[in-house]
């Protein structure tokens, strides 16, 4: 082999570890990846499911005042995150993207942080570490949604009403974090909520001390202070980076922040209607009510058209499990990606 066969050979063998090294689960995601490489890898998972999944599927509101309410009211029936995961995997998705904590503040894992958690609920499981396992068993990548701002903690409003403040902890904020990133195995990315603030930590030091315990994990804003690697697109569409015109909150870091290298964007599965909540579960009166699996289909194509991923927002019931709606679109939707299923021809969209 001539020395620079070898060189080559030895290049494409370092890639090829690298790579296989990460598909494996119990890979060292403390070590640096290289970021062109970490890119490809986070752009090549195209397609996820969004699971919302806390105190507001019960409340019948996207937005749940819960400072007078203990773990108590996340009285669920059940949690089948095999199901989720399962179904994800007929979806041809590749990832979930987890709810964590919204601005309640209530965990859905064992935190030490706060007496409000999951496993103080009447369901009594670490709802997370049930997901970490399904993941595993059926191929599926994670990734979380972390609230920064949380109307527990000082500064926030009384949490009775309407009114919502910015509570700010910092170093409760690095606490949930760092037992996010230490306790559950590997995090493809962070999709960070700014609704309610930076709960005290600014959006470069959360990059910063995200990167302490995982330097792979991408990390992205919904808007505020533009930070990280991933472009967050709420409620967006596809898009190369940069286009202001595919976000609807962050569009000034689309057309100034220089440092994005994947975008993301997401919405709903259940359209706009009246009353309930959209991200979460809505009302029983619903429950048949979904965006076709067409519609959802041209926005997968453009993502793997730009390179973006696509987390598909979808809310399990109280049940603990998908409506029954929601994995039938699913499913369809896998159809139409492994090519079991084609557009009608008037609305075919090429791929380039």
């Amino acid at each position: 082999m001539t020395g620079l066969n070898s060189i080559v050979f030895i290049l494409l063998l370092s890639v090829g570890l690298l790579n296989a090294q990460y598909s494996e689960t119990g890979y060292d995601y403390t070590t640096k990846i290289d970021d062109t490489i970490r890119a490809r890898q986070i752009r090549d998972m195209k397609f996820g499911m969004f699971i919302c999944w806390s105190f507001s599927t019960l409340s019948g509101h996207e937005w749940t005042p819960t400072r007078d309410k203990d773990a108590s009211f996340f009285n669920v029936k059940g949690c089948d995150t095999d199901q989720w995961c399962r179904t994800a995997k007929e979806a041809g998705m590749h990832y979930i993207l987890f709810l964590t904590k919204h601005h309640d503040g209530f965990c859905l894992w064992d935190t030490k942080t706060t007496d409000k958690k999951v496993t103080n609920s009447p369901l009594g499981v670490d709802v997370l570490a049930e997901l970490r396992k399904s993941c595993d068993k059926y191929g599926i990548k994670l990734a979380l949604y972390f609230s920064e701002g949380d109307w527990n903690w000082p500064g926030a409003a009384d949490g009775k009403s309407r009114k919502y403040g910015a509570g700010k902890n910092p170093e409760i904020k690095k606490a949930q974090l760092k037992e996010l990133l230490t306790n559950y195995g590997p995090i493809e990315f962070m999709w960070m909520d700014h609704a309610v603030g930076d709960g005290g930590l600014s959006h470069k030091k959360t990059v910063e001390w995200v990167h302490q315990f995982q330097p792979n994990c991408f990390v992205g804003f919904n808007h505020g202070e533009p930070a990280g690697r991933l472009c967050i697109r709420e409620r967006g569409k596809p898009g190369p980076i940069g286009n202001a015109g595919s976000s609807v909150y962050n569009k000034d870091a689309e057309s100034h922040y220089k440092g994005y290298l994947v975008a993301e964007f997401t919405y709903p599965i259940l359209p706009e209607h009246q009353g309930g909540a959209q991200w979460f579960y809505s009302l029983p009166k619903y429950d048949t009510l979904c965006k076709p699996a067409e519609e959802i289909y041209k926005d997968y194509l453009g993502a793997v058209k730009y390179g973006n991923i696509f987390s598909l927002d979808v809310g399990p019931s109280p049940t603990g499990k998908l409506r029954d709606i929601d994995v039938k679109t699913l499913r369809k939707i896998g159809k139409y990606i492994s090519g079991k299923l084609k557009l009608p021809e008037e609305t075919q969209i090429q791929v380039k």
